[in-house]
Protein backbone atom coordinates (compact mmCIF):
# COMPACT_ATOMS: atom_id res chain seq x y z
CA UNK A 1 0.00 0.00 0.00
CA UNK A 2 1.40 3.43 -0.96
CA UNK A 3 2.04 6.20 1.55
CA UNK A 4 -0.87 8.31 0.29
CA UNK A 5 -3.38 5.60 1.11
CA UNK A 6 -1.77 4.91 4.47
CA UNK A 7 -2.04 8.61 5.35
CA UNK A 8 -5.71 8.75 4.36
CA UNK A 9 -6.53 5.64 6.40
CA UNK A 10 -4.80 7.20 9.40
CA UNK A 11 -6.86 10.37 9.01
CA UNK A 12 -10.26 8.67 8.81
CA UNK A 13 -12.68 10.56 11.11
CA UNK A 14 -13.50 9.07 14.49
CA UNK A 15 -17.05 7.84 15.06
CA UNK A 16 -17.58 10.15 18.08
CA UNK A 17 -16.37 13.13 16.06
CA UNK A 18 -18.98 12.54 13.38
CA UNK A 19 -21.72 11.85 15.95
CA UNK A 20 -20.98 15.18 17.63
CA UNK A 21 -21.46 17.05 14.36
CA UNK A 22 -24.73 15.23 13.71
CA UNK A 23 -26.07 15.92 17.20
CA UNK A 24 -25.67 19.63 16.55
CA UNK A 25 -28.12 19.13 13.64
CA UNK A 26 -30.72 17.42 15.89
CA UNK A 27 -30.09 14.13 14.08
CA UNK A 28 -32.10 12.06 16.57
CA UNK A 29 -35.27 13.62 15.18
CA UNK A 30 -34.59 11.50 12.10
CA UNK A 31 -33.63 8.20 13.76
CA UNK A 32 -32.73 6.65 17.16
CA UNK A 33 -29.14 6.94 18.39
CA UNK A 34 -28.32 3.27 17.74
CA UNK A 35 -29.37 3.65 14.09
CA UNK A 36 -27.32 6.84 13.70
CA UNK A 37 -24.23 5.23 15.21
CA UNK A 38 -24.57 2.22 12.91
CA UNK A 39 -24.94 4.48 9.86
CA UNK A 40 -21.83 6.45 10.82
CA UNK A 41 -19.82 3.27 11.27
CA UNK A 42 -20.98 2.03 7.89
CA UNK A 43 -20.12 5.34 6.19
CA UNK A 44 -16.60 5.32 7.66
CA UNK A 45 -16.17 1.67 6.62
CA UNK A 46 -17.29 2.49 3.07
CA UNK A 47 -14.78 5.31 2.98
CA UNK A 48 -12.05 2.96 4.23
CA UNK A 49 -12.82 0.51 1.41
CA UNK A 50 -12.72 3.33 -1.14
CA UNK A 51 -9.29 4.37 0.03
CA UNK A 52 -8.00 0.83 -0.28
CA UNK A 53 -9.63 -0.04 -3.62
CA UNK A 54 -10.41 3.16 -5.53
CA UNK A 55 -7.97 4.08 -8.29
CA UNK A 56 -9.12 7.74 -8.21
CA UNK A 57 -7.41 8.32 -4.89
CA UNK A 58 -7.15 12.10 -5.32
CA UNK A 59 -10.94 12.45 -5.45
CA UNK A 60 -11.33 10.19 -2.41
CA UNK A 61 -8.83 12.31 -0.46
CA UNK A 62 -11.29 15.23 -0.40
CA UNK A 63 -13.94 13.04 1.24
CA UNK A 64 -11.84 11.98 4.24
CA UNK A 65 -13.19 14.31 6.90
CA UNK A 66 -15.87 14.30 9.58
CA UNK A 67 -17.99 16.97 7.88
CA UNK A 68 -18.32 14.97 4.66
CA UNK A 69 -19.25 11.77 6.52
CA UNK A 70 -21.83 13.59 8.65
CA UNK A 71 -23.42 15.06 5.53
CA UNK A 72 -23.61 11.63 3.88
CA UNK A 73 -25.26 10.11 6.94
CA UNK A 74 -27.70 12.99 7.30
CA UNK A 75 -28.73 12.70 3.65
CA UNK A 76 -29.15 8.93 3.94
CA UNK A 77 -31.36 9.24 7.02
CA UNK A 78 -33.48 11.97 5.39
CA UNK A 79 -33.92 9.73 2.35
CA UNK A 80 -35.23 6.97 4.61
CA UNK A 81 -38.20 9.24 5.40
CA UNK A 82 -39.15 9.39 1.70
CA UNK A 83 -41.54 6.77 0.36
CA UNK A 84 -39.86 4.36 -2.04
CA UNK A 85 -43.08 2.77 -3.28
CA UNK A 86 -44.75 5.59 -5.21
CA UNK A 87 -47.54 6.29 -7.64
CA UNK A 88 -46.34 6.65 -11.23
CA UNK A 89 -47.98 7.66 -14.51
CA UNK A 90 -47.94 4.68 -16.87
CA UNK A 91 -47.54 6.18 -20.34
CA UNK A 92 -46.08 3.00 -21.86
CA UNK A 93 -49.26 1.60 -23.39
CA UNK A 94 -48.79 -1.70 -21.50
CA UNK A 95 -52.09 -1.93 -19.64
CA UNK A 96 -51.22 -4.63 -17.09
CA UNK A 97 -47.58 -3.61 -16.65
CA UNK A 98 -46.07 -6.05 -14.14
CA UNK A 99 -43.23 -3.67 -13.20
CA UNK A 100 -45.74 -0.86 -12.61
CA UNK A 101 -48.12 -2.78 -10.36
CA UNK A 102 -50.43 -4.36 -12.94
CA UNK A 103 -54.11 -3.48 -12.34
CA UNK A 104 -54.90 -0.08 -10.79
CA UNK A 105 -57.62 -0.51 -8.19
CA UNK A 106 -61.09 0.96 -8.54
CA UNK A 107 -62.09 3.84 -6.18
CA UNK A 108 -64.44 1.57 -4.23
CA UNK A 109 -61.59 -0.84 -3.49
CA UNK A 110 -59.43 2.00 -2.18
CA UNK A 111 -62.23 3.24 0.04
CA UNK A 112 -62.80 -0.24 1.45
CA UNK A 113 -59.07 -0.64 2.21
CA UNK A 114 -59.08 2.65 4.11
CA UNK A 115 -62.29 1.79 5.99
CA UNK A 116 -61.08 -1.67 7.03
CA UNK A 117 -57.58 -0.45 7.85
CA UNK A 118 -58.59 2.46 10.07
CA UNK A 119 -60.09 0.24 12.74
CA UNK A 120 -60.78 -3.33 13.69
CA UNK A 121 -62.68 -5.64 11.35
CA UNK A 122 -64.50 -8.96 11.37
CA UNK A 123 -61.64 -10.56 9.42
CA UNK A 124 -62.04 -13.96 11.08
CA UNK A 125 -65.18 -13.37 13.12
CA UNK A 126 -68.64 -14.56 12.11
CA UNK A 127 -70.96 -11.70 13.13
CA UNK A 128 -74.11 -13.82 12.70
CA UNK A 129 -72.92 -16.67 14.92
CA UNK A 130 -70.69 -14.70 17.27
CA UNK A 131 -67.81 -17.11 16.77
CA UNK A 132 -64.59 -17.51 14.80
CA UNK A 133 -65.02 -17.54 11.03
CA UNK A 134 -62.85 -18.02 7.92
CA UNK A 135 -61.34 -14.95 6.27
CA UNK A 136 -61.98 -16.02 2.68
CA UNK A 137 -65.70 -16.44 3.39
CA UNK A 138 -66.06 -12.67 2.90
CA UNK A 139 -65.55 -13.09 -0.86
CA UNK A 140 -66.32 -16.78 -1.39
CA UNK A 141 -70.02 -16.36 -2.12
CA UNK A 142 -69.66 -13.49 -4.58
CA UNK A 143 -66.85 -15.23 -6.48
CA UNK A 144 -68.89 -18.43 -6.70
CA UNK A 145 -71.93 -16.48 -7.92
CA UNK A 146 -69.98 -14.62 -10.62
CA UNK A 147 -68.05 -17.60 -12.03
CA UNK A 148 -70.49 -20.44 -11.29
CA UNK A 149 -68.30 -22.41 -8.87
CA UNK A 150 -69.30 -24.64 -5.97
CA UNK A 151 -66.57 -23.25 -3.73
CA UNK A 152 -63.67 -20.78 -3.72
CA UNK A 153 -60.43 -20.08 -1.87
CA UNK A 154 -58.14 -17.05 -2.13
CA UNK A 155 -54.37 -17.00 -1.55
CA UNK A 156 -51.70 -14.36 -2.15
CA UNK A 157 -51.02 -14.88 -5.89
CA UNK A 158 -51.68 -17.36 -8.67
CA UNK A 159 -48.30 -19.08 -8.34
CA UNK A 160 -49.29 -19.78 -4.72
CA UNK A 161 -52.69 -21.04 -5.89
CA UNK A 162 -51.05 -23.49 -8.30
CA UNK A 163 -48.52 -24.58 -5.67
CA UNK A 164 -51.21 -25.19 -3.05
CA UNK A 165 -53.51 -27.12 -5.39
CA UNK A 166 -50.67 -29.29 -6.72
CA UNK A 167 -49.35 -30.03 -3.24
CA UNK A 168 -52.83 -31.05 -2.05
CA UNK A 169 -53.82 -33.18 -5.02
CA UNK A 170 -50.56 -34.62 -6.35
CA UNK A 171 -47.85 -34.63 -3.66
CA UNK A 172 -45.79 -37.77 -4.21
CA UNK A 173 -47.86 -38.61 -7.30
CA UNK A 174 -47.59 -37.83 -11.00
CA UNK A 175 -49.16 -34.68 -12.42
CA UNK A 176 -49.63 -35.17 -16.16
CA UNK A 177 -49.03 -32.06 -18.27
CA UNK A 178 -48.41 -31.26 -21.94
CA UNK A 179 -44.86 -30.24 -22.90
CA UNK A 180 -46.37 -27.29 -24.73
CA UNK A 181 -47.78 -25.93 -21.46
CA UNK A 182 -44.60 -25.87 -19.35
CA UNK A 183 -44.66 -22.10 -19.30
CA UNK A 184 -42.63 -19.47 -17.51
CA UNK A 185 -45.10 -17.33 -15.58
CA UNK A 186 -42.91 -14.24 -15.18
CA UNK A 187 -40.05 -13.19 -12.95
CA UNK A 188 -38.45 -16.52 -13.92
CA UNK A 189 -41.12 -18.55 -12.09
CA UNK A 190 -41.64 -21.66 -14.16
CA UNK A 191 -44.34 -24.33 -14.00
CA UNK A 192 -41.83 -27.21 -13.74
CA UNK A 193 -40.15 -25.55 -10.75
CA UNK A 194 -43.48 -24.89 -9.00
CA UNK A 195 -44.48 -28.51 -9.61
CA UNK A 196 -41.20 -29.72 -8.13
CA UNK A 197 -41.60 -27.53 -5.03
CA UNK A 198 -45.17 -28.79 -4.60
CA UNK A 199 -43.95 -32.36 -4.26
CA UNK A 200 -45.75 -33.45 -7.42
CA UNK A 201 -43.90 -35.60 -9.94
CA UNK A 202 -44.08 -33.97 -13.36
CA UNK A 203 -45.10 -36.35 -16.14
CA UNK A 204 -44.67 -34.67 -19.52
CA UNK A 205 -46.74 -35.83 -22.48
CA UNK A 206 -46.94 -34.91 -26.13
CA UNK A 207 -44.59 -32.46 -27.83
CA UNK A 208 -44.10 -28.70 -27.70
CA UNK A 209 -46.52 -28.06 -30.55
CA UNK A 210 -48.81 -31.12 -30.53
CA UNK A 211 -50.41 -32.93 -27.62
CA UNK A 212 -53.45 -35.19 -28.05
CA UNK A 213 -55.92 -36.70 -25.62
CA UNK A 214 -54.34 -40.09 -26.38
CA UNK A 215 -51.07 -38.83 -24.87
CA UNK A 216 -52.83 -38.24 -21.56
CA UNK A 217 -54.60 -41.60 -21.75
CA UNK A 218 -51.29 -43.44 -22.18
CA UNK A 219 -49.79 -41.62 -19.21
CA UNK A 220 -52.58 -42.48 -16.74
CA UNK A 221 -51.49 -45.08 -14.21
CA UNK A 222 -51.99 -45.96 -10.51
CA UNK A 223 -49.29 -43.33 -9.80
CA UNK A 224 -51.28 -40.51 -11.41
CA UNK A 225 -52.60 -37.91 -8.97
CA UNK A 226 -53.71 -35.12 -11.30
CA UNK A 227 -54.32 -34.17 -14.93
CA UNK A 228 -53.05 -30.62 -15.30
CA UNK A 229 -53.82 -28.14 -18.06
CA UNK A 230 -52.12 -24.74 -18.16
CA UNK A 231 -53.51 -21.96 -20.32
CA UNK A 232 -50.69 -20.36 -22.32
CA UNK A 233 -51.95 -16.88 -21.48
CA UNK A 234 -48.61 -15.16 -22.12
CA UNK A 235 -47.73 -16.71 -25.50
CA UNK A 236 -49.21 -18.66 -28.41
CA UNK A 237 -47.85 -21.45 -30.60
CA UNK A 238 -49.12 -21.11 -34.18
CA UNK A 239 -48.82 -23.28 -37.25
CA UNK A 240 -48.76 -27.08 -37.04
CA UNK A 241 -50.30 -27.36 -33.57
CA UNK A 242 -52.79 -29.39 -31.59
CA UNK A 243 -53.82 -29.47 -27.94
CA UNK A 244 -56.19 -31.62 -25.94
CA UNK A 245 -59.46 -29.83 -25.29
CA UNK A 246 -60.53 -29.50 -21.66
CA UNK A 247 -63.89 -31.29 -22.20
CA UNK A 248 -62.48 -34.71 -23.23
CA UNK A 249 -59.75 -34.25 -20.61
CA UNK A 250 -62.46 -33.87 -17.95
CA UNK A 251 -64.16 -37.00 -19.28
CA UNK A 252 -60.86 -38.88 -19.00
CA UNK A 253 -60.48 -37.67 -15.43
CA UNK A 254 -63.94 -38.88 -14.47
CA UNK A 255 -63.38 -42.24 -16.14
CA UNK A 256 -60.05 -42.71 -14.35
CA UNK A 257 -61.08 -41.21 -11.00
CA UNK A 258 -58.38 -38.53 -11.32
CA UNK A 259 -59.04 -34.82 -10.65
CA UNK A 260 -58.48 -32.37 -13.51
CA UNK A 261 -57.08 -28.89 -12.92
CA UNK A 262 -56.90 -25.92 -15.32
CA UNK A 263 -54.60 -23.00 -14.53
CA UNK A 264 -56.06 -20.06 -16.46
CA UNK A 265 -53.48 -17.55 -15.26
CA UNK A 266 -54.88 -14.19 -16.31
CA UNK A 267 -58.37 -14.67 -14.87
CA UNK A 268 -60.80 -13.35 -17.47
CA UNK A 269 -64.40 -13.05 -16.20
CA UNK A 270 -66.14 -11.43 -19.20
CA UNK A 271 -66.46 -12.20 -22.91
CA UNK A 272 -63.86 -9.92 -24.51
CA UNK A 273 -65.01 -10.70 -28.04
CA UNK A 274 -67.96 -8.34 -27.41
CA UNK A 275 -65.41 -5.53 -27.45
CA UNK A 276 -63.54 -6.59 -30.57
CA UNK A 277 -60.76 -8.39 -28.71
CA UNK A 278 -59.56 -11.97 -29.21
CA UNK A 279 -61.30 -14.73 -27.32
CA UNK A 280 -59.91 -15.46 -23.88
CA UNK A 281 -61.50 -18.38 -22.00
CA UNK A 282 -63.56 -17.12 -19.09
CA UNK A 283 -63.53 -18.82 -15.71
CA UNK A 284 -67.26 -19.54 -15.98
CA UNK A 285 -67.04 -21.29 -19.36
CA UNK A 286 -64.11 -23.43 -18.19
CA UNK A 287 -65.93 -24.42 -14.99
CA UNK A 288 -68.96 -25.34 -17.10
CA UNK A 289 -66.92 -28.20 -18.61
CA UNK A 290 -67.00 -29.97 -15.25
CA UNK A 291 -63.31 -29.44 -14.46
CA UNK A 292 -62.48 -30.02 -10.79
CA UNK A 293 -60.22 -27.05 -10.07
CA UNK A 294 -59.46 -23.72 -11.80
CA UNK A 295 -56.80 -21.24 -10.68
CA UNK A 296 -56.32 -17.62 -11.82
CA UNK A 297 -54.97 -14.21 -10.82
CA UNK A 298 -56.82 -11.34 -9.19
CA UNK A 299 -54.66 -8.52 -10.55
CA UNK A 300 -54.62 -9.23 -14.28
CA UNK A 301 -57.73 -9.29 -16.49
CA UNK A 302 -59.93 -9.51 -13.41
CA UNK A 303 -58.75 -5.99 -12.53
CA UNK A 304 -58.37 -6.33 -8.77
CA UNK A 305 -55.59 -6.69 -6.18
CA UNK A 306 -52.82 -9.28 -6.29
CA UNK A 307 -54.38 -12.59 -5.34
CA UNK A 308 -54.53 -16.21 -6.41
CA UNK A 309 -58.07 -17.55 -6.71
CA UNK A 310 -58.91 -21.24 -6.58
CA UNK A 311 -62.42 -22.30 -7.60
CA UNK A 312 -64.10 -25.59 -8.37
CA UNK A 313 -65.75 -28.63 -6.84
CA UNK A 314 -66.53 -28.29 -3.14
CA UNK A 315 -65.12 -31.72 -2.27
CA UNK A 316 -61.79 -30.76 -3.85
CA UNK A 317 -61.71 -27.26 -2.35
CA UNK A 318 -62.30 -28.69 1.13
CA UNK A 319 -59.13 -30.76 0.75
CA UNK A 320 -57.14 -27.73 -0.39
CA UNK A 321 -58.41 -25.57 2.50
CA UNK A 322 -57.21 -28.15 5.04
CA UNK A 323 -53.66 -28.11 3.65
CA UNK A 324 -51.28 -26.54 6.25
CA UNK A 325 -49.68 -24.54 3.41
CA UNK A 326 -52.95 -22.62 3.10
CA UNK A 327 -52.14 -20.59 6.22
CA UNK A 328 -48.69 -19.67 4.89
CA UNK A 329 -50.20 -18.45 1.61
CA UNK A 330 -53.30 -16.68 2.93
CA UNK A 331 -54.23 -13.10 2.04
CA UNK A 332 -54.62 -10.16 4.39
CA UNK A 333 -57.61 -7.95 5.19
CA UNK A 334 -56.62 -5.26 2.69
CA UNK A 335 -56.57 -7.71 -0.23
CA UNK A 336 -59.92 -9.12 0.87
CA UNK A 337 -61.44 -5.64 1.09
CA UNK A 338 -60.18 -4.68 -2.36
CA UNK A 339 -61.17 -7.99 -3.95
CA UNK A 340 -64.69 -7.83 -2.53
CA UNK A 341 -65.20 -4.29 -3.88
CA UNK A 342 -63.85 -5.34 -7.28
CA UNK A 343 -66.03 -8.45 -7.53
CA UNK A 344 -69.20 -6.48 -6.74
CA UNK A 345 -68.74 -4.64 -10.04
CA UNK A 346 -69.04 -7.98 -11.88
CA UNK A 347 -72.63 -8.28 -10.73
CA UNK A 348 -73.39 -5.65 -13.39
CA UNK A 349 -71.53 -6.75 -16.52
CA UNK A 350 -72.96 -3.84 -18.52
CA UNK A 351 -71.03 -1.40 -16.34
CA UNK A 352 -67.96 -3.38 -15.26
CA UNK A 353 -65.78 -2.26 -18.17
CA UNK A 354 -66.37 1.38 -17.23
CA UNK A 355 -65.69 0.84 -13.51
CA UNK A 356 -62.46 -1.17 -13.59
CA UNK A 357 -59.60 0.75 -15.18
CA UNK A 358 -57.78 -2.22 -16.79
CA UNK A 359 -60.97 -3.32 -18.57
CA UNK A 360 -61.73 0.26 -19.54
CA UNK A 361 -58.24 0.64 -21.03
CA UNK A 362 -58.62 -2.62 -22.96
CA UNK A 363 -62.05 -1.84 -24.39
CA UNK A 364 -62.05 1.96 -24.83
CA UNK A 365 -62.75 2.95 -28.47
CA UNK A 366 -59.63 4.25 -30.19
CA UNK A 367 -61.49 7.44 -31.14
CA UNK A 368 -61.82 8.29 -27.44
CA UNK A 369 -58.08 7.67 -26.94
CA UNK A 370 -57.35 10.03 -29.85
CA UNK A 371 -59.52 12.77 -28.33
CA UNK A 372 -57.69 12.46 -25.03
CA UNK A 373 -54.32 12.64 -26.80
CA UNK A 374 -55.40 15.81 -28.60
CA UNK A 375 -56.55 17.35 -25.33
CA UNK A 376 -53.16 16.61 -23.79
CA UNK A 377 -51.36 18.19 -26.75
CA UNK A 378 -53.59 21.26 -26.37
CA UNK A 379 -52.71 21.58 -22.68
CA UNK A 380 -49.00 21.11 -23.38
CA UNK A 381 -48.99 23.78 -26.08
CA UNK A 382 -50.88 26.24 -23.91
CA UNK A 383 -48.33 25.66 -21.15
CA UNK A 384 -45.66 27.08 -23.53
CA UNK A 385 -42.82 24.99 -22.19
CA UNK A 386 -39.73 26.17 -24.07
CA UNK A 387 -38.05 24.03 -26.76
CA UNK A 388 -40.68 21.28 -26.88
CA UNK A 389 -42.49 20.03 -29.98
CA UNK A 390 -45.60 17.82 -29.78
CA UNK A 391 -46.84 15.32 -32.37
CA UNK A 392 -49.84 12.98 -32.56
CA UNK A 393 -48.95 9.44 -33.64
CA UNK A 394 -50.89 6.21 -34.26
CA UNK A 395 -49.60 2.99 -32.74
CA UNK A 396 -50.58 -0.15 -30.85
CA UNK A 397 -50.83 -0.82 -27.11
CA UNK A 398 -50.68 -4.24 -25.44
CA UNK A 399 -52.50 -5.96 -22.59
CA UNK A 400 -49.34 -7.01 -20.74
CA UNK A 401 -49.28 -9.03 -17.53
CA UNK A 402 -49.09 -12.28 -19.47
CA UNK A 403 -52.52 -11.67 -21.03
CA UNK A 404 -53.77 -11.56 -24.65
CA UNK A 405 -50.26 -11.97 -26.11
CA UNK A 406 -51.32 -11.63 -29.76
CA UNK A 407 -53.64 -8.65 -29.27
CA UNK A 408 -52.49 -5.41 -30.88
CA UNK A 409 -54.73 -2.70 -29.45
CA UNK A 410 -54.99 0.48 -31.59
CA UNK A 411 -53.91 3.58 -29.72
CA UNK A 412 -52.62 7.14 -30.05
CA UNK A 413 -49.32 8.48 -28.78
CA UNK A 414 -48.13 11.98 -27.99
CA UNK A 415 -44.59 12.37 -29.26
CA UNK A 416 -42.45 14.99 -27.48
CA UNK A 417 -39.17 16.27 -28.88
CA UNK A 418 -36.84 18.79 -27.28
CA UNK A 419 -34.61 21.19 -29.17
CA UNK A 420 -32.04 21.22 -26.37
CA UNK A 421 -32.42 17.96 -24.42
CA UNK A 422 -31.97 14.45 -25.82
CA UNK A 423 -34.87 12.01 -25.59
CA UNK A 424 -32.82 9.79 -23.28
CA UNK A 425 -32.18 12.64 -20.84
CA UNK A 426 -35.81 13.79 -21.02
CA UNK A 427 -37.01 10.25 -20.27
CA UNK A 428 -34.70 10.09 -17.26
CA UNK A 429 -35.90 13.47 -15.97
CA UNK A 430 -39.56 12.41 -16.19
CA UNK A 431 -38.75 9.11 -14.48
CA UNK A 432 -37.20 11.06 -11.58
CA UNK A 433 -40.07 13.54 -11.27
CA UNK A 434 -41.96 13.91 -7.98
CA UNK A 435 -44.69 11.81 -9.58
CA UNK A 436 -42.64 9.73 -12.03
CA UNK A 437 -43.85 9.49 -15.63
CA UNK A 438 -42.81 6.26 -17.36
CA UNK A 439 -42.62 6.69 -21.16
CA UNK A 440 -41.28 5.05 -24.28
CA UNK A 441 -38.27 6.40 -26.19
CA UNK A 442 -38.01 6.21 -29.98
CA UNK A 443 -34.94 7.77 -31.57
CA UNK A 444 -35.04 11.49 -30.76
CA UNK A 445 -38.43 11.73 -29.05
CA UNK A 446 -40.30 10.37 -26.04
CA UNK A 447 -43.71 8.79 -26.56
CA UNK A 448 -46.69 8.89 -24.22
CA UNK A 449 -49.37 6.27 -24.93
CA UNK A 450 -52.75 7.74 -24.00
CA UNK A 451 -54.47 4.36 -23.71
CA UNK A 452 -52.86 4.02 -20.28
CA UNK A 453 -52.95 7.69 -19.27
CA UNK A 454 -56.06 9.10 -17.56
CA UNK A 455 -57.20 12.71 -17.86
CA UNK A 456 -56.53 13.39 -14.18
CA UNK A 457 -52.86 12.50 -14.76
CA UNK A 458 -52.25 15.34 -17.23
CA UNK A 459 -51.18 17.66 -14.40
CA UNK A 460 -48.36 15.27 -13.43
CA UNK A 461 -47.12 15.24 -17.03
CA UNK A 462 -47.13 19.02 -17.29
CA UNK A 463 -45.33 19.41 -13.98
CA UNK A 464 -42.78 16.78 -14.91
CA UNK A 465 -42.00 18.48 -18.23
CA UNK A 466 -41.73 21.93 -16.63
CA UNK A 467 -39.21 20.63 -14.10
CA UNK A 468 -37.22 18.66 -16.67
CA UNK A 469 -35.69 21.74 -18.26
Amino acid sequence: MDEKRKSLLKNLPKIDEVILLLEKKDIYALAPREVVVEMVRQAVQDLREKIVNDSAIEKTAGEVNATNVSQLVEKFLKDLHNYRLRRVVNATGVILHTNLGRAPLCPEALRRIAEVGLGYSNLEFDLARGERGQRYNHVREIICAVVGAEDALIVNNNAAAVLLALNTLAEGKEAVISRGELIEIGGEFRIPEIMRKSGAIMREVGTTNRTRLADYEKAVSPDTGLLLKVHTSNYRIVGFTEEADIIPLVALGKKSGIPVMDDLGSGCLIDLTKYGLQHEPTVREVLATGVDVVTFSGDKLLGGPQAGIIVGKKIILEQIKKNPLNRALRIDKFTLAALEATMIHYLNEAEVVSRLRPLMSLTEPVAAVKKRALRLIGKLRRAKIADLEFTLRESFASAGGGSLPLEKIPTYLVGIKSGKTSAVRLEAALRRAETPIIVRVDKDEILLDLRTVAEDEFAFILEGLRNSR
